[in-house]
């Protein structure tokens, strides 16, 4: 590890301080003198921290650290691990429906993920259930849901089947169960190049979490999937970090990791990762990664750290205006020059919007191709005259 990287944390909150010294590979002393309690909740809760957070805290003095801190933690722990533990009986049933009806599916994070990288559920937390299936087999998929209790939140609009790229999961909830299930067909969002479906499946492992065969990503493809999911998020929740520093202890073969990122994403992504990892959690520098700390993954690194000095959440809308900013222009630097191509490129294919601007029957909707550049021009001619007479 560079030991001049020395990432500027000089905005980030202190309570978020405190918590990566306690979450640190290094045993490091934290003060507790003077926090904000109520934010260092809140932080713990937002990061998603506290499931490791409150075992390293009960190990303290606890005069250390004022009752209702210990109290709140405390519930929010127990909570999650029913929750995992709920979780972990749908993946099981999950599993078991899509089997006898010869569909395979990978699970990509949930209780799985808790178990292989934490050694227990309850260290984790995991809001749904994200699975992976084959493309061809969505009907089926669909089918059997319905007829389990499951609703799709249909809310995928799309035009020439740009839905088979642009997007990459489908949201089913549970009408009685408090399960919210989602179903990849892709492991990230379009346009991108990634591994087929049976590439992954060859590599699969089987959970020893339950009696039914339930299965997962190998462990190369797994940090592969963190990586660009957490990148993706600008690690907006230091759980997903956490995750990351725990893989990098573990003997995997980096070779290939890193040439799978040199194929499929940017090796860029993996420093950036690696970096966050090692400077704010203490975790190692696997041997043989040395050349992905390039100044590009630094500056990355740097640039993520934004994602830490407020309690960033890109899911709930509206996202204030600096951080959508922000987030947008990041998205496109963590991106490779053949990725930026693909990005800049995939602009000039169809949009929903334009079968919303000017309706076509079916049989025509090839001419949004030719007639995209007249469509964009007319929603922003429009959004302007509004904008003017609003004003």
């Amino acid at each position: 590890m560079d030991k001049n990287i020395d990432l500027d944390l000089a905005y980030v909150p202190r309570e978020l301080k405190v918590q990566l010294g306690l979450l640190s590979k290094n045993a490091k002393e934290v003060c507790f003198e003077g926090l904000n309690w109520d934010l260092f909740i809140d932080l713990a809760m937002h990061h998603r921290t506290f499931p490791v957070l409150y075992p390293k805290l009960k190990q303290l003095q606890k005069e250390k650290i004022p009752e209702f801190v210990m109290k709140t933690l405390e519930m929010q722990y127990k909570q999650n691990t029913f929750r995992m533990l709920q979780l972990c009986a749908e993946m099981e049933q999950v599993s078991a429906l899509f089997s006898m009806n010869d569909i395979k599916l990978l699970v990509l994070k949930g209780p799985v993920l808790a178990s292989d990288l934490y050694g227990d559920l309850s260290r984790r937390t995991c809001g749904d259930l994200d699975v992976l299936i084959p493309i061809n087999d969505l009907q089926k998929v669909e089918d059997l849901l319905l007829q389990e209790g499951y609703r799709k939140d249909d809310y995928i609009h799309t035009v020439l089947g740009d839905w088979k790229w642009r997007h990459h999961h489908v949201t089913y909830f549970h009408e009685t169960k408090p399960i919210k299930l989602e179903i990849h067909w892709r492991l990230n969002p379009g346009p991108g190049v990634e591994p087929a479906f049976e590439e992954l499946w060859a590599r699969k492992r089987v959970s020893s979490l339950t009696k039914t065969p339930v299965y997962y990503l190998g462990k190369e493809d797994l940090f592969t999937f963190l990586v660009s999911h957490g990148a993706r998020h600008g690690w907006s929740r230091l759980r997903w970090l956490m995750d990351i520093s725990q893989m990098a202890e573990q003997e995997m073969d980096w070779q290939q990791i890193l040439s799978m990122f040199g194929k499929y994403s940017s090796r860029d992504v993996a420093g950036q990762a690696l970096i966050l990892a090692a400077e704010l959690l203490g975790s190692r520098q696997p041997e043989g990664t040395e050349q992905v700390f390039t100044s590009k993954a630094k500056t990355l690194a740097q640039e993520a750290i934004f994602y830490f000095e407020k309690m960033v959440n890109l899911h709930n809308d509206p996202v204030p205006d600096e951080v959508a900013s922000f987030h947008k222009e990041h998205l496109f630097s963590l991106m490779s020059k053949k990725q930026k191509a693909l990005f800049i490129l995939s602009f000039l294919y169809p949009y929903p919007e334009d079968a919303e601007t000017l309706p076509l029957p079916k049989p025509l909707h090839f001419l949004y191709f030719p007639l995209r550049p007249c469509l964009v021009v007319w929603r922003r001619t429009r959004k302007q005259v509004i904008a003017r007479r609003i004003s």
